[in-house]
């Protein structure tokens, strides 16, 4: 297998994308193309100790696509960026996924134009597990469209039932609308009309609205939404996990000595709820409804978060994700 990685994409690359490279190569069996400006992939390689054995190579590109462009004319006019070129190499069949923690926005688009969409999805989503009190639950459309109809959703939601059952191991997972409440007769007209066809689908285990709280309680296997809410339930429960912990620390910090020694005593207990609470520990979302496997990690990647999203790579493209959706659509 043959994972084309952006180096360049992401707040810390190409540093913490390389070291995550080769953290997962050293671990995992895989062949990992660096794509981005060659001089200074090797300039990190060489901080990283004996690499030659390894199974990792370089293809040269002279571009970089930054958050600041507007995706789609970057990805238009920058043929040679990293993320274009990571991308045509699955498109060539050269590489079986393209990986990237940069521009969001350029990972869809490029994945939209080079790779197309998947024969009768209207529109790809980003699916981005999420970690519960039960395990994970995937909540899907997280940020690759901002508008979306009732139908896209529906596919949306097959999509996401499809990779939680194969992926993530949830036998006949359940499928949640979300919504501002439980009744059936809540909701925008999007919403209302989505619940209608989500009922009547027969391809998924609909069980219903699903309420913002359901998702850190675990309730539903998958969550559909659109883009625009998805990316801010997602953001929010990011910055919220961090805020607690932050604040736990701070009061740690403040208080006695004999609580900082009961806090001494928890602390394995802390470290275990950090990592499942950590979203690192599952490395990036796959974008579904593309005819390729895309897999877009968050722009604060650091070395671990990557080595995991390769691991989430291998398991997506050896699960034959897009061979089974085609089969539903």
């Amino acid at each position: 297998m043959k994972i084309a990685v952006d180096a360049m994409g992401g707040d810390n690359a190409p540093e913490e994308i390389i070291k995550g490279v080769v953290e997962a190569a050293r671990k995992n069996p895989c062949e990992i193309i660096l794509v981005g400006d060659e001089k200074k992939i090797r300039d990190v390689l060489k901080n990283e100790g004996d690499t030659s054995n390894l199974p990792i190579s370089i293809k040269h590109a002279t571009e970089v696509i930054t958050m600041r462009e507007h995706p789609a004319d970057a990805v238009r006019t920058k043929k040679d960026s990293s993320i274009v070129v990571a991308t045509h190499m699955v498109k060539d069949g050269k590489c079986d996924a393209v990986l990237s923690a940069g521009s969001t926005g350029a990972a869809v688009a490029a994945a939209q134009l080079i790779l197309k969409r998947i024969h009768g999805i209207g529109r790809p989503a980003i699916a981005t597990p999420f970690p519960t009190a039960k395990g994970v639950t995937l909540l899907l459309d997280s940020g690759a469209n901002v508008d979306s109809r009732p139908e896209h959703l529906v596919q949306v939601g097959i999509m996401g039932a499809i990779y939680s059952e194969y992926v993530l191991g949830k036998k006949n997972p359940t499928v949640g609308l979300l919504n501002i409440g439980e009744e059936e007769t809540k909701g925008n007209e999007q919403v209302k009309e989505t619940y209608d066809l989500l009922k009547n689908n027969s391809a998924i285990n609909f069980l219903g609205n699903a309420e913002g709280r359901d998702i850190p309680e675990g309730n539903f296997d998958v969550v559909v939404c659109d883009g625009f809410v998805g990316n801010v339930v997602l953001k929010f429960g990011e910055g919220l996990a961090m805020t607690i912990f932050k604040l736990i620390k701070e009061e740690i910090d403040a208080a006695g000595v004999s609580a900082k020694l009961g806090a001494l005593l928890l602390m394995p207990t802390l470290k275990n709820l950090s990592k499942r609470l950590d979203v690192s520990e599952y490395g990036g979302a796959p974008l579904l409804g593309v005819d390729g496997y895309c897999i877009i990690s968050h722009g604060s990647s650091d070395a671990k978060t990557i080595c995991s999203a390769i691991s989430r790579s291998q398991e997506y493209v050896k699960s034959h994700i897009l061979e089974r959706i085609k089969t539903f659509i």
